[in-house]
């Protein structure tokens, strides 16, 4: 009887946890849509090529050495030796889910921090740097900076960060502020759209192509976070941990209405207007705002720490304009800015972390993150050249990079 319900708890748990990571995976395509809608007409194919090919890059990466680097100390047969069986047999301590479903569920959170980076880069970027770079980001970063997380491992083998009171729950710092440290090493080097900065300090809009498009990435994002958060609770085949999966939805989904009514208020205040894509990244860093810990707090304080997050990045994005840090759709606000914010609230509802940990811990992710990417941009810059010409930029990236046009009908050189 009792092994009959270990098997039953067995499938809950690993179906959960496989379809938890299909949501996750279909952030893929609200990241896509998101930054689609917010590029110009004429980067369109270029963005969606991007995005489509880095998830693919991602998953073979993460399969060929990341996972090993952040979960097996670089055994690199880990994934054959380790990952493929089916966690109940032929163990100690039986698994409570497949290991595969680990592998899967862990694989779509890699792609997710590269896709942050796409949009930071956007409308002026090389497609094969951008790719070649998200081979040594899903690769070796972002599973170096994981084995000192979640894998548990000491960093550079002086201290462990779970030691000294760090908690990421579901990686506002691990995934969405790693995603930002890396872009914003890119941007630094690859410089500014042309046309969006002028003399005297004047900063110039370029409005997205397709907000319908825009609106609908964000909501598909949304949807997807239940499974990034909620499955990072790793079950759901008892009443206590039912309950948490339950507590967890609840509350991302409260952190993104008040991200997105702050940013909105906020931007009728300071704008004058109901500005859409600061409501759109207002509900965005409600949702990174709450990833670090949506298990403890109540509703209400997710809520309040949503707001927050929206208020924030609706300041953060106004301030790296004045700062000349172009990001088209505001990915370093979002993820980086309110991914350090969500980790800084942590301890107001966790017992079990610390403010000194927390600070540790983003300082951790964020300077090897942005170190390492540094590095990896800068040899490519001298290699291949990270941006397109300026001719190739006014024309589009999608003709030059991609060989074809988005909206071929409408466009003046169909014409």
């Amino acid at each position: 009887m009792e092994n009959q319900i270990f098997e039953l708890q067995y499938a809950l748990d690993t179906f959960y946890f496989l379809v938890c990571g299909a949501l996750v995976m279909w952030m893929a395509a609200g990241f896509a849509m998101l930054e689609a809608g917010l590029v110009r007409s004429k980067n369109t194919t270029e963005i969606l090529t991007k995005n489509i090919s880095l998830y693919a890059v991602a998953c073979t990466m993460y399969m060929v050495c990341g996972y090993s680097i952040m979960y097996g100390g670089g055994d690199l047969t880990l994934f054959l030796s380790g990952i493929v069986g089916d966690g109940v047999t032929g163990a100690e301590e039986p698994a409570t889910y497949a290991p595969s479903a680990d592998f899967y569920f862990q694989v779509v959170f890699v792609a997710t921090a590269m896709s942050i980076v796409s949009g930071a880069v956007a409308e002026r970027m090389k497609l094969w740097a951008f790719l070649v770079f998200a081979v040594v980001m899903t690769g070796f970063i972002y599973p170096m900076e994981g084995a000192w997380t979640w894998g548990g491992e000491a960093v550079f083998g002086m201290y462990t960060l779970g030691d000294l009171g760090f908690s990421d729950f579901a990686g506002s710092g691990i995934v969405h502020m790693a995603g930002a440290a890396a872009a914003l090493a890119g941007v630094m080097l690859l410089g500014a759209r042309k046309g969006k900065y002028g003399k005297n300090g004047q900063i110039n809009a370029i409005p997205g192509a397709n907000l319908p498009l825009a609106t609908l990435g964000t909501f598909v994002l949304w949807l997807g976070w239940f499974g990034f958060n909620g499955g990072s609770v790793l079950a759901t085949a008892t009443v206590e941990s039912a309950n948490a999966v339950a507590v967890v939805f609840m509350n991302t989904n409260a952190a993104a209405a008040g991200g997105l009514i702050a940013a909105l208020v906020l931007a009728r205040i300071m704008f004058g207007k109901a500005d859409l894509t600061m409501a759109l990244n207002g509900a965005l860093a409600g949702l990174v705002a709450i990833t670090a810990e949506p298990s403890t707090p109540t509703p209400a304080l997710a809520t309040l720490f949503g707001a927050i997050g929206g208020v924030l990045v609706v300041f953060s994005i106004v301030t790296l304009d004045k700062l000349k840090i172009d990001d088209p759709v505001g990915a370093i606000s979002v993820h980086g800015v309110v991914g350090l914010l969500g980790l800084l609230l942590v301890p107001f509802t966790n017992d079990a972390s610390s403010f000194s940990g927390q600070i540790i811990g983003a300082l951790t992710i964020f300077v090897w993150a942005f170190g390492a990417s540094f590095v990896a941009w800068f040899v490519l810059k001298q290699i291949m050249g990270l941006r397109v010409s300026e001719e190739e930029e006014y024309e589009g990236v999608d003709l030059s990079e991609c060989g074809m046009e988005a909206y071929p009908e409408f466009s003046k050189t169909s014409a």
